[in-house]
């Protein structure tokens, strides 16, 4: 699982029937610090999330379970939001 932060959605009138009635998010991943990483990207939504919400996401085959047993086709799927991120300090020798 990976950290994003919703951007905005993604309207889509034609598109493959098993997507229609899901939400699709566009997501930009950022880091522990909540900076941006990467490229924009495109996510089907799982759980009902918000705009400006930092969310954890899953990619691959992954992406498809949380819609079994309809078989849809999704490289990447929001699964929950996040509260807090609490990163340890490294230790220092």
């Amino acid at each position: 699982m990976r950290l994003a932060r919703t951007i905005g959605c993604v309207v889509a009138t034609v598109k493959n029937p098993s997507l229609t009635g899901k939400r699709i998010l566009l997501l930009q991943e950022v880091d522990e610090a909540d900076r941006p990483v990467g490229e924009p990207f495109a996510a089907l939504d799982a759980v009902g999330v918000g705009a400006g919400e930092r969310v954890f996401y899953v990619t691959a085959r992954e992406a498809a379970l949380p819609f079994l047993p309809e078989e849809v086709p999704a490289d990447a799927c929001v699964l929950g939001v996040v509260d807090r991120v609490n990163v340890k300090p490294e230790v220092q020798g």
